[in-house]
């Protein structure tokens, strides 16, 4: 079964992108495993925003929170790769914690999804979405 990603999401992420450039942008990704019904966008707080991203630890925190309160669950994260490809690099993987969650990685348009590492060693896997 194929993961769907509401066209709002891919609005967002692609809006937000865009206007972010020559800087990384990020954000957050509320569903199921089978379904990402919204996006929020966070600061990047990188030391280097036009080369890295780190998601803002308060809008982390505050998701967290409100899903361990019974709230939408945070089920991945997105970024852009302003210069790059749509696919995890090296630093993505470096960074990524072994938590399983989707990444959805937009460069020049182009939208894919990933499935983080489940554990340490692991490496990203592709993950098969449509548009709902």
């Amino acid at each position: 079964m194929k993961l769907a990603i509401s066209s709002c999401v891919i609005e967002l992420v692609q809006s937000a992108s865009k206007q972010a450039r020559p800087n990384e942008a990020c954000g957050l990704l509320f569903g199921t495993t089978d379904r990402i019904g919204r996006a929020t966008i966070a600061a990047n707080v990188a030391p280097d925003p036009r080369r890295h991203f780190e998601i803002d630890p308060a809008a982390l925190f505050v998701a967290l929170r409100a899903e361990r309160a019974g709230g939408e669950r945070l089920a991945g994260y997105w970024h852009s790769h302003p210069s790059g490809i749509a696919r995890p690099s090296a630093t993505d993987l470096a960074m990524a914690a072994p938590d399983g969650r989707l990444w959805l990685i937009e460069a020049d348009g182009e939208l894919t999804a990933w499935r983080a590492p489940a554990s340490p060693g692991d490496t990203f896997r592709p993950v098969d979405w449509v548009i709902d």
